[in-house]
């Protein structure tokens, strides 16, 4: 038998990117919902309990919104994109290579958080020498780091692209994240097994018009 795949919030950007990578797999049978009806909490619901992996594309509140559809629910295996789970207890954190044990972990797990960019980056260097002993624990650790301005999210792209949106980016660099408490900082430090907190706001995000 086929597993059956949901992917929750398939309409958006990575849902569609996932979606188009799955569809010609004879391997799986993907469940859909209508885009007119992906804000029906009933019929999302239903998708998510008759799935054997949900693959959640969705904003942090909207996966945990997600997650609660499934209570009780113990047979559907569950991948969450976005950042709520990702430091949360019980989840896989889903950086294989992370080290020598965590692709067991992953296969083992019916609860996985997909890792972040910038933290699979700054996680793939610091934490071997963390393990390595060669970092120390509380070790000052600055992120540097740089993106395209679609890392930004919605609001960003919408800043930049909308010439009419009220705080419009004309800039093609320009600094964000400033109060350092960006979302991807606690996966960084645990998964970095560091005992403070590593200074991260992206330094630059070069526009296309760059």
């Amino acid at each position: 038998m086929k597993p059956k795949i949901f992917i929750d919030g398939e309409h958006g950007t990575t849902g569609l990117q996932i979606r188009v990578r799955m569809a010609d797999r004879p391997d799986v049978e993907l469940l859909s919902i209508p885009e007119a009806e992906r804000r029906n909490a009933a019929m999302r619901e239903d998708l998510l309990n008759s799935a054997d992996i949900a693959i959640l594309c969705l904003p942090d509140d909207a996966s945990k919104e997600a997650v609660g559809m499934l209570e009780g629910n113990n047979s559907v295996r569950i991948i969450d994109t976005s950042t709520a789970h990702r430091i949360a207890p019980g989840w896989a954190y889903g950086f294989a290579e992370m080290d020598g044990a965590q692709a067991d972990k992953i296969r083992d797990a019916r609860l996985v958080a997909n890792p972040g960019c910038y933290p699979t980056g700054a996680i793939g260097l610091v934490r071997p020498l963390r393990q390595a002993g060669i970092l120390p624990e509380r070790h000052p650790v600055t992120v540097n780091a740089v993106s395209g301005y679609t890392g930004g999210g919605k609001q960003m792209i919408a800043q930049m692209e909308d010439a009419s949106h009220p705080e419009h980016i004309a800039s093609p660099h320009f600094l964000y994240g400033l109060p350092l408490k960006h979302k991807h900082v606690g996966e960084m430090q645990m998964h970095g097994l560091l005992a403070r907190a590593p200074i991260f706001s992206p330094p630059s995000v070069v526009s296309r018009r760059a």
